[in-house]
């Protein structure tokens, strides 16, 4: 149970990060259509750049390990914010199902937040 238990931190933490960093490329990839989306929902389109470094770096530490319960909480409450921002149309159920996506990773932060990276991470290096 113990090699179980030290193999599934990281694959956690490399699964709940994979989201961000490949939603902070496809942003880098269509920047334009992304501001514009964001202003069409009351967001100002000039803070894409500050999601976009969120998202590429806070996933790449939680991937690492490193600073992780700070980047967990980070990413936690933009996860939220994100999915009242643009997920709160609860009447489509499409839209109410991404907000439940985003709460349910909401926990999964807050949990990694709670326990923090655990092994084979830069947090945790040279620690037994």
């Amino acid at each position: 149970m113990k090699t179980f238990q030290s193999l599934a931190a990281p694959a956690g933490r490399v699964l709940i990060a994979l989201i961000f960093i490949m939603s902070g490329i496809s942003k880098l990839g269509s920047f334009a259509g992304t501001q514009a989306y964001m202003e069409s929902a009351g967001v100002p389109g000039m803070l894409l750049p500050v999601v976009i470094v969120l998202e590429l770096l806070g996933g790449l530490a939680i991937i690492v390990g490193w600073h992780t319960r700070l980047a967990a909480f980070l990413l936690a409450g933009f996860t939220l914010l994100s999915g009242v921002l643009f997920h709160g149309n609860f009447g489509d159920q499409m839209q109410m199902i991404m907000f439940m996506k985003n709460l349910a990773i909401t926990g999964g932060f807050l949990m990694i937040v709670a326990l923090g990276a655990g092994p084979w991470s830069i947090d945790n290096r040279g620690r037994s």
